[in-house]
């Protein structure tokens, strides 16, 4: 059985998938009392299938999978109910980060504004135990700032470097995990180092938020709500591990879906749960009203990317950005022209079909874009597979329509105007060139080894369902 990216001709997935679960199992159902069979029994033994997620090619290895099945619900009340035991010493601070994209499957699935849904998720997880809920668009601040200056320095550095143009995005796991095993040097040296907005978030979390608390990071148990279980390999990687505190950045994802699950396990409806204010990392003050970035259906890089290199570069202010769509609403461009000549093009490029395609302009030295946002999932991260599948595992496209309403009325605020990052750059970070910045907000991507190359695969793309299978074909 190979999942629906796979170009391998035998896969393994499966069976690892099946022994990772079934260690996992066996690991966890021998903690003392193991107290989740009471009250989530039913709950905590739903098990992560790989195909849900969207990073093609290679195969887990057995210990990858078998920590991948801990990131689940059974790890969460695991936490959850440790904390319900005499045993103070044990016990953990639960902070739990939603996403910007999770809130409109909450809003559009049970009616609600996405002001309201989001109070209302914060007073479901707080009436489970959980310490602290926070908004993760402070991290996506910081992910599109860097981001940005990262993309002015590469340009200036264009005729010297390389590699220093085209810049790929880095938000999307599925993507990375793309490049790094299957891509590997033809892409890695172009992707930003600015981590992602879940990444940056652990860090703010299990670090300026861990100092303010006076707690040691590895006391604070972080989930993230997510709308892909991509998110959920993200978290794992070994550069956002900190040996000093034995700590993950983040500790487990939940995918928006995961969280209903819980919810109609309890037999609770978001309707019915009191509204709470939700957390922020500055002590007692609360967050106010949702905010977005630019962008459709995502975090917007292109958007403030593009309207920053052209300002900073060319001393032109862009208040409004037009798309032209290429072969498919998912691949669009963008253009800066001056003076007769086109100076930025960038592009948008959603799902494996649309990745294949600019791959393979970027072999044939035929790549004329400088910044292209890529995103795994058809549609942009709205469309998750942790929150836009249906039980039968089609796409819910009346939900997704919904939801896509639901972010694109969300106001819009830049990362520039929030003074709260500003004041972290000073106080926490140093100043924005600091070497604390590099080490906190960003990372190294580099190709992993493979045992053969999948550079000369032909490929093809197929539309089923509304979602993009990229299969291979015959050289």
């Amino acid at each position: 059985m190979k999942c629906e990216n796979c170009t391998k001709k035998e896969c393994s997935k499966k069976q690892k998938n099946d022994d990772a679960q079934s260690t996992s199992v066996d690991v966890l159902s021998s903690n003392d009392d193991f107290e989740e069979k009471n009250e989530f029994f039913t709950l905590a033994n739903a098990k992560i299938l790989l195909s849900d997620c969207l990073a093609c090619d290679n195969c887990m290895t057995s210990e990858e999978g078998a920590r991948v099945f801990q990131q689940n619900q059974k790890e969460f009340f695991r936490i959850l109910n440790l904390n319900k035991k005499c045993d103070t010493s044990k016990h953990k601070v639960l902070a739990v980060s939603i996403c910007p994209q999770s809130l409109p499957y909450f809003a559009a699935k049970f009616s609600l504004s996405v002001n309201d849904a989001a109070k209302r998720l914060c007073g479901f997880l707080k009436s489970l135990g959980v310490h602290y809920v926070f908004d993760t668009t402070i991290a996506a601040d910081f992910s599109i700032l860097e981001s940005q200056r990262e993309f002015v320095q590469r340009y200036q550095r264009r005729n010297q470097e390389e590699h220093a143009l085209p810049m790929f995005a880095s938000a999307c796991p599925g993507w990375i995990r793309y490049a790094e095993r299957v891509l590997t040097n033809l892409v890695t040296p172009h992707i930003c180092t600015a981590k992602s907005p879940q990444q940056i978030m652990g860090s703010l979390v299990k670090g300026y938020f861990a100092r303010q608390q006076n707690l040691s990071p590895e006391k604070i148990f972080h989930v993230v709500v997510a709308p892909c279980y991509d998110k959920k390999l993200e978290a794992l990687r070994e550069d956002f591990y900190t040996a000093l505190y034995n700590s993950q950045e983040v500790d487990c994802v939940l995918t928006s879906g995961e969280i209903v699950q819980i919810m109609e396990q309890k037999n609770v409806s978001m309707k019915d749960v009191t509204e709470v204010a939700v957390d922020s990392l500055f002590g007692e003050i609360k967050e106010g009203d949702v905010v977005r970035h630019d962008g459709k259906r995502s975090d917007g890089y292109l958007e403030h990317i593009f309207k920053h290199a052209a300002k900073e570069l060319f001393g032109m202010d862009v208040k409004e950005i037009t798309y032209k769509a290429l072969k498919n609403k998912d691949f669009q461009e963008v253009t800066l022209e001056k003076d007769g000549e086109t100076v930025l093009r960038f592009a948008a490029a959603y799902g494996f079909r649309n990745i294949q395609n600019m791959v393979l302009k970027l072999k044939k030295g035929k790549f004329l874009y400088h910044f292209v946002e890529v995103l795994a999932c058809p549609g942009g991260c709205l469309n998750g597979k942790g929150q836009t599948q249906t039980e039968d595992g089609k796409p819910d496209k009346a939900l997704l329509s919904q939801m896509e309403d639901v972010y694109a009325a969300i106001p819009v605020r830049l990362p520039e105007a929030n003074v709260y990052v500003q004041k972290m750059y000073q106080d926490w970070l140093e100043g924005m060139d600091s070497r604390k910045v590099q080490e906190t907000l960003h990372t190294k991507y580099s190709a992993v080894n493979q045992t053969a190359s999948n550079l000369d695969i032909k490929w093809k793309g197929v539309q089923n369902h509304g979602k993009t299978h990229t299969q291979p074909k015959s050289p």
